[in-house]
């Protein structure tokens, strides 16, 4: 089980939302190159982040960030947010990350999704966003109409390499996640699964572990870190990849 402990950035700083919304924000005080390089010191090998700017603007708005932690603190970094053409998944490739997380471009295109996977073998992951089983896109505030499952069978051969599965409504709450339902969409995919969204204490993380599914790749880990609920200590000792 890889943990993934999470970085989102807003304006160069580390930050939060809860369900995606960017007027509900925590902003921490450490820059986000601080923070990944205390994951590195604590023995995190993976990191997730999102550049909350590059949602909302479709552009690379961090490039000089994400290059510095891949120079300098040596992870295996997913990196997802606006990213919606070939051009910004190359920059990140070429910096050095190990996954480009596509989301709405991807629900809204599939052609672009396919397109990527060929392009960029390996290096594509896919973010899918639910609530109440429907996709969203475009920063949590439209629905797709898309069921995930249904979604997810017409794009699981074009060959992407990771699936990052969140429950929106989880998001940010640590209420945990949804175990439930990742693991019905783990059992449907034809490519590893994140958990994201909800963890709330390190009870969360062993939980995953014990789930025992050969498809679930990894944990992402973000709000209850910044706000003490869980000391990076402990959850370091659940390290096992």
């Amino acid at each position: 089980m890889k943990i993934f402990p999470a970085i989102d950035i807003k304006d160069k700083k580390c930050v939060r939302l809860i369900k995606g919304e960017f007027e509900n924000k925590t902003e921490y005080g450490m820059s986000p190159f601080e923070q990944a390089s205390k994951y590195k010191d604590y023995g995190f090998k993976n990191l997730h982040i999102v550049d909350l700017d590059g949602a909302l603007t479709g552009e690379t708005v961090n490039l000089d960030i994400i290059q510095e932690i891949v120079k300098k603190c040596d992870l295996k970094i997913e990196i997802g947010g606006g990213i919606r053409n070939f051009e910004s998944i190359k920059k990140y490739t070429d910096a050095g990350v190990e996954k480009v997380i596509l989301g709405s471009a991807a629900i809204k295109d599939k052609d672009f999704l396919k397109g990527a996977c060929e392009k960029f073998h390996n290096k594509i992951a896919l973010g899918l966003d639910a609530k109440d089983g429907y996709l969203s896109v475009s920063g949590w505030k439209e629905n797709s109409n898309q069921l995930t499952l249904d979604y997810l069978k017409e794009v699981n051969n074009f060959g992407v390499s990771r699936l990052i599965y969140t429950d929106i409504n989880k998001d940010g709450m640590k209420q945990s996640p949804n175990f439930k339902e990742t693991e019905v969409v783990a059992n449907n995919s034809n490519c590893p699964v994140i958990i994201s969204g909800g963890v709330s204490n390190i009870d969360d993380i062993k939980k995953a572990k014990e789930l025992n599914n050969e498809n679930i790749e990894g944990i992402i880990v973000g709000k209850a870190i910044y706000d003490g609920d869980i000391k990076l200590e402990e959850l370091a000792k659940e390290i096992d990849a």
